[in-house]
């Protein structure tokens, strides 16, 4: 935790000395919807919050980079139906998310991508309404995640941005591996993928 307050604390000291640079700097919000790859559940059906602030700087041409905090509510849920035996599941993940983006504009259009860590700050995992994730031997989710952001934004006011992106985890967001787990890339785990909606306020 400390080390979470550490770089904020250096996230809003560069905010400041952006703007006296002539950077750009704003906020953002919005929603996502998550799942995650290997609980043998499918589909974003995991509501969450995204929220953050950025700086961005010009580097030349159409190109810029972006360097981001957020909170992110990721996650998994399945709602009981009678398909399914009205049986019910819940994960609940709650990070702190540091992603570094390259950025390029494209008429009013500006495409981005890059890599962000994430540092967990609380989980819940429950199924049939019974809490799980207090159990003696429970496989806890890792401390640290590594994830890939794609993504593009358009102006739809100005100072007003609209943001779209996918952000999907590189690691196991697992401590451990299990039944069930699928492959992705170059080892088994679970994997999140979320979607994430949001709006964008420039200061500059």
């Amino acid at each position: 935790m400390k080390r979470i307050l550490f770089v904020f604390i250096i996230f809003i000291l560069n905010v400041g000395y952006s703007f006296s640079q002539q950077f750009h700097g704003g906020i953002m919000a919005g929603l996502a919807g998550t799942q995650v790859a290997g609980d043998s559940y499918s589909g974003f059906k995991k509501a969450g919050i995204f929220a953050g602030g950025f700086v961005s700087l010009d580097v030349g041409g159409e190109s810029s980079m972006r360097m981001e905090i957020t909170y992110f509510q990721k996650g998994s849920r399945e709602n009981p139906t009678e398909k399914n035996g009205y049986r019910s599941y819940l994960l609940r993940l709650n990070y702190i998310e540091l992603p570094i983006l390259y950025q390029y504009q494209v008429g009013k259009f500006n495409f981005f991508g890059g890599p962000s860590v994430g540092f967990l700050l609380g989980y819940l995992e429950s199924v049939d309404q019974e809490v799980i994730s207090d159990q003696q031997y429970y496989n806890k989710p890792a401390q640290v995640s590594l994830q890939i952001n794609l993504g593009f934004r358009f102006e739809i006011a100005p100072k007003l941005l609209v943001d779209f992106r996918t952000n999907n985890s590189l690691m196991n967001i697992f401590s451990e591996t299990q039944t069930g787990d699928v492959k992705r890339f170059w080892d088994y785990g679970r994997y999140s993928d979320a979607l994430i909606l949001s709006l964008l306020y420039q200061f500059k």
